[in-house]
């Protein structure tokens, strides 16, 4: 009996040390993927705007800083937590910062307003529009809700939401999800990690129990 302690005992011992080498792989991977990602951060020096008293702000506002937030928070239902806009370390480098600075590009693109130039009337749908200068809002309107075909609408659509602005926020999209990516691979790995210390020390506590 006391050989079947021991010999299962090795056996979580040495399956306890092969987890924590795994584990610790993961970690060290998860965190190199952590640093680059402060790397690119510290070096585009992209930082949100707060005044005096901690409050974010847009464009010198608060009424802006809320607006933002709303629409992050409200609208698109996005679970900020709040404690991670910190006016003490306003660089943006977190998840919930990143999602911040999408809501504010798309806030000022969806509240915008262009002109656009039609050099000839033209008929569409049944309604003329003469030739001249139009100034169109786009009114909350995203990509999508455009009429492309529209005389007025249709360049408006691209103004509003140029290849500039999806390219922003794709590249914030791909930070939000790279910056979770690395984080979950970092808590895996500490997961592991510990799962493999449990198995270790209960092997070695059998090991132990059968050399008496």
């Amino acid at each position: 009996m006391a050989k079947k302690l021991k010999l299962v005992g090795v056996l979580f011992l040495l399956t306890g040390l092969g987890f924590m080498t795994v584990g610790g792989v993961v970690l060290s991977k998860a965190q190199a993927g952590l640093n680059s990602l402060d790397a690119v951060y510290e070096a585009q020096g992209i930082e949100l705007n707060y005044n005096d008293d901690g409050q974010l702000i847009d464009r010198g506002q608060v009424e802006g800083g809320n607006a933002i937030l709303s629409l992050l928070e409200d609208d698109w239902e996005y679970p900020l937590n709040r404690k991670n806009l910190d006016p003490n370390d306003p660089l943006v480098n977190t998840p919930d910062e990143l999602m911040v600075q999408f809501a504010t590009i798309s806030y000022h693109v969806l509240h915008g307003e262009h002109t656009v130039t039609l050099e000839e009337d033209v008929e569409y749908k049944g309604e003329t529009y003469e030739a001249g200068e139009y100034t169109v809002e786009v009114d909350g309107r995203y990509y999508t809700d455009f009429d492309r075909m529209h005389p007025v609408d249709g360049p408006v659509r691209t103004m509003a939401w140029s290849p500039m602005v999806h390219g922003l926020l794709a590249e914030i999209s791909s930070g939000v999800g790279a910056d979770m990516q690395a984080g979950f691979a970092h808590f895996i790995g500490m997961f592991i990690i510990g799962l493999g210390g449990v198995l270790a020390l209960g092997g070695a506590g059998l090991v132990m129990a059968g050399k008496e």
